[in-house]
């Protein structure tokens, strides 16, 4: 099939990417010149597993091409994605100003049949929104929008792209339904659904998925603050209800909070759609709350630790991203917990595997970036681990010991055992768990 994708953000370069894949030929449009030539060359902006191979495949192949000329694209296409930013506006609703602008400009170029689909996560009504603009321009029978939320975690983008739970399709029309179900049929062999329901339904159950996952999220980060403060293990507590066939072992992890692209802007988006049709959504307001909350909760371990005499401390930093197997930044909680360190005076030598250079952009040589994990160590007061990468999973802890100033660990993401820190000898402050007194070094005289 001959398909668009307009906008070659994360979502936009792994779908038109995964859609060459499996045999159709796709135009990818962004108005940025630079990215787009750099596309051309065979540079990916993003870093996500497994995606360079199928880009250089299809690229190479012919079936993924790149252009900054929208015509060119519509031409082409029977299946148009529009995969544009949404950002969160001023109030916190979602920004639909290039949704809406390129709905405009297609109206004025469509001449035969075409489906349009929104990618991105846009809230309850939109498609009705741009199928209005576009029909000032254009009669009905020209064209249909859909809205086919994508489902894609940061890491794994490719494999869930490839191998969907399920595939949701919002549509009315029976024409854009058979193009649709034939599009995504080679992506559900081994039979996992695909569901077709209304636009409006199509675009809620994006935002009830983000939301119910961000509401566990910080759901487990208030029974770790209080298992602190009752003497009770989260991972233990984890671990009995995960058990629970209704509840399940996922998103039951505690930690400094969520972040990325999806579920803050998500939450936040939610609930102000609810506020706009008078309804107060209690539930997401607190997790809302919660989450922030969360993201000071290491440093309000460090400020205890050190009797809030940081000033002049050096803190090593194991990761900035997000979450693991990406270099997104966005929301990252361990940015939140940076800027208040440099706030009180301390010093932050940090790595992460992919992320650095983005964060660079930001602090520039307010931090010091490190080549590698143990470098992040050397002549640092204590380490701090704010992002889960597998490489912090299993570390030479006699190096970190020989490294580290003293030999104290603040664990954001709750990775090691406690009684083997403390056989160890760590100091080791994690998430919901009893603090572990390791053995202090004595310095030869």
């Amino acid at each position: 099939m001959n398909i668009a994708v307009i906008g070659t953000g994360y979502v936009g370069l792994v779908t038109g990417t995964c859609f060459a894949e499996t045999g159709n030929n796709v135009i990818c449009v962004d108005n940025n010149e630079q990215k787009v030539q750099r596309l051309k060359k065979g540079e990916i902006p993003i870093f996500e597993p497994g995606l360079d191979v199928l880009f250089e495949r299809n690229t190479k192949e012919g079936r993924l091409v790149f252009t900054t000329r929208l015509r060119d694209a519509v031409d082409h296409a029977q299946i148009i994605f529009l995969a544009l930013p949404t950002p969160p506006g001023e109030d916190g609703s979602a920004d639909l100003s290039y949704i809406m602008g390129v709905a405009r400009e297609l109206g004025g170029m469509i001449t035969d049949y075409k489906v349009i689909v929104d990618k991105s996560t846009v809230p309850v009504g939109t498609a009705e929104k741009v199928a209005a603009i576009m029909a000032e321009k254009l009669p009905k029978k020209l064209f249909d929008v859909v809205s086919n939320p994508e489902f894609l975690r940061e890491g794994v983008a490719v494999e869930d792209f490839l191998k969907p739970d399920r595939v949701v399709v919002g549509t009315r029309s029976e024409k854009a339904r058979k193009l649709m179900r034939q599009l995504y049929e080679p992506f559900v062999r081994q039979g996992n659904p695909i569901y077709f329901m209304d636009e409006r339904s199509a675009e809620m159950t994006k935002y009830a998925a983000n939301s119910y996952l961000a509401a566990r999220i910080s759901f487990m980060n208030e029974i770790a603050n209080l298992c602190e403060k009752v003497g009770a293990n989260v991972d233990q507590v984890r671990i009995g209800m995960g058990s629970d066939s209704r509840i399940g072992k996922r998103f039951l992890f505690p930690g400094i909070g969520y972040g990325g692209s999806c579920f803050p802007k998500d939450v936040q988006a939610l609930a102000k759609t609810a506020g706009k049709h008078s309804y107060d959504f209690k539930i997401l307001k607190s997790v809302m709350k919660v989450n922030d909350i969360q993201k000071g909760v290491l440093t309000k371990k460090l400020k205890k630790h050190y009797k809030n005499d940081i000033a002049g401390k050096t803190i090593g930093v194991w990761g900035l991203a997000f979450k693991p197997n990406t270099d997104d930044i966005r929301e990252a909680p361990a940015l939140v917990i940076i800027d208040e360190l440099l706030r009180m005076g301390a010093r932050v030598k940090a790595f992460d595997p992919e992320a650095m250079d983005n964060v660079k952009t930001i602090y520039g040589d307010r931090i010091h970036f490190c080549a590698n994990m143990y470098e992040a160590l050397e002549g640092a007061d204590c380490l701090c681990i704010m992002t889960e990468w597998s490489e912090f999973r299993n570390p030479d802890f006699e190096r970190m010991n020989t490294l580290l100033g003293d030999p104290i660990i603040f664990d954001g993401r709750n990775l090691y055992d406690l009684e083997q820190m403390k056989a160890l000898g760590f100091d080791y402050i994690s998430i919901g768990r009893p603090k572990v007194k390791g053995k202090k070094r004595v310095e030869a005289v």
